[in-house]
């Protein structure tokens, strides 16, 4: 028998006949991300949580959330923590069961597969979507940087941003509003965890996508 028939799927295989996803955004790979921090700057701050979703394609052409992935980080030596951020995103750092790892460990659970997801689907570089995309940005290249990287997969300075295509489509800029006008459904109480903010953010970009193409070409869905 043929190992490759024993292998198990690639979660974040196209399906066969899907127009690819390379092709949808010029060679980019869209990446949901979204960071939970102990303050505003990406030098001085700890970054406490990270997750990313990769985005896919369908047959059709639309878009969907694919294989998610995340980790609790240990804060840097040296980082600062604003208790009024602790406060709002409900993170002890300190809890003996965050199951934290050290920031390059925490990039290299996350960032290897989305490099693997690029490359996979014919892809050049990742992109980096999120709610405020740059500040999501700015935590993980200051992570990049401090612990030496190497061959981070988002492109350096593009992203595609929820706030502005929400704004667009919804007329709305707040994560949680933006998610309800596109009648996803928000839970208060398990938002501020990047996991759950990053999945609304992903369910929100494909969203807007996909009723663009679907504007595009006469129909609704």
């Amino acid at each position: 028998m043929d190992a490759d028939a024993l292998a198990p799927p690639d979660p974040d295989a196209e399906p066969e006949g899907s127009p690819g996803i390379a092709s949808r955004f010029r060679g980019f790979l869209p990446v949901v991300v979204d960071v939970e921090t102990a303050g505003f700057d990406a030098r001085r701050h700890a970054l406490l949580e990270i997750a990313a979703i990769i985005i896919r394609m369908d047959a059709a052409g639309r878009l969907m959330p694919g294989q998610t992935l995340s980790c609790h980080v240990l804060p840097f030596i040296g980082a600062e923590l604003d208790p009024r951020a602790l406060a709002f995103n409900k993170i002890d750092p300190d809890h003996p069961f965050r199951d934290a790892v050290s920031e390059r460990d925490a990039l290299r659970q996350v960032l290897t597969p989305i490099r693997k997801a690029v490359a996979s689907q014919g892809c050049t570089r990742a992109i980096l979507v999120g709610h405020n995309a740059h500040f999501d940005l700015g935590f993980l290249k200051a992570a990049v940087e401090r612990t030496g990287f190497k061959r981070d997969p988002f492109h350096a300075f593009s992203v595609f941003d929820t706030v502005t295509l929400a704004g667009l489509a919804y007329g709305q800029t707040v994560l949680a509003k933006a998610v309800q006008a596109a009648g996803l459904g928000w839970d208060d109480g398990a938002a501020h965890s990047a996991i759950y903010d990053a999945e609304k953010t992903a369910a929100l970009f494909c969203s807007i996508v996909n009723r663009w193409g679907e504007l595009q070409h006469g129909t609704r869905g």
